[in-house]
């Protein structure tokens, strides 16, 4: 078995098909890890969910901000925001049976050696650790209660990690660093503004991967979220959000020899 990972979909099923086509057509036995934002800004998101939910044990996934976002919006929590594009899910017959699929997706996971996120890691975080602390909002997610955690779960406080966090602070800053964070300071605190790439780093921060003495830099992260950051490639640091949504590329990457394959896309969103 060989093992890809797949950069943010965002509902873009045309391209998802292309790419697994491409991927399947040099590595027959392959395997797919996406790396979150499955859905949402693209034309076709109950089409990537289908796709996904359908590959059975051949694919694994974490779960992203849109991802958690849509859970929210399907059940009355949440106001869509006008770039939504999720109206034909949200009115598909298996629905409740997508959804339900979906909240049971992990947060992190490991893989060949390789630390699956979709966004980012805390610098005081190791792998382990953060494997565990995905594990705290997964059991949430999976229990009975699920609803109220995506009640409480949408704000930017607490914005630095403490071990003695409790509660819904606790989950919201694990939610936040794993499926939101770009930049931090060398201490922790995260920033959710900024949204460009390193060169317009906001002062006093840092993109997540730079921070010195990063607990997990001896393990190698793959992570998405990032658009304007592109591809990166890095022995221990793996970026795939190519900005497929954007007008971008769609990219997968097999682990173990780091071959990229990639699709065109055209722009179904004007960046914003």
């Amino acid at each position: 078995m060989t093992l890809f990972a797949i950069g943010d979909l965002q509902g873009c099923a045309g391209q998802l098909d292309l790419l697994l086509e491409r991927v399947l057509s040099v590595s027959p036995d392959a395997h797919f890890i996406f790396v979150g934002d499955l859905v949402n800004r693209g034309p076709d998101s109950l089409g990537c969910l289908r796709r996904l939910r359908a590959m059975g044990k051949r694919a694994q996934m974490v779960l992203g901000n849109h991802d958690l976002h849509l859970l929210a919006v399907a059940h009355g929590l949440r106001s869509a925001s006008r770039s939504d594009t999720l109206d034909s899910l949200l009115s598909a017959p298996d629905k409740d049976e997508l959804l339900d699929w979906l909240r049971q997706q992990p947060l992190a996971l490991m893989a060949d050696g390789h630390l699956i996120v979709h966004a980012g890691v805390l610098p005081q975080w190791t792998a382990q650790q953060t494997l565990e602390l995905a594990s705290e909002v997964s059991a949430v997610l999976r229990s009975d209660h699920w609803l109220d955690f995506l009640r409480a779960m949408y704000g930017n406080e607490p914005l630095r990690w403490r071990d003695d966090l409790q509660g819904n602070d606790r989950l919201r800053c694990i939610v936040n660093a794993l499926t939101r964070l770009r930049y931090c300071t060398a201490d922790g605190e995260m920033e959710f503004k900024s949204k460009e790439g390193p060169g317009h780093t906001p002062r006093d921060y840092l993109p997540w991967f730079n921070v010195p003495n990063r607990q997990s830099q001896d393990v190698p992260i793959v992570f998405g979220h990032w658009s304007t950051l592109g591809l990166v490639l890095q022995p221990k640091v793996i970026g795939l959000d190519t900005g497929c949504v954007w007008g971008g590329k769609l990219s997968a990457l097999r682990l173990h020899d780091r071959l990229l394959v990639q699709v065109d896309c055209p722009q179904h969103q004007q960046p914003g």
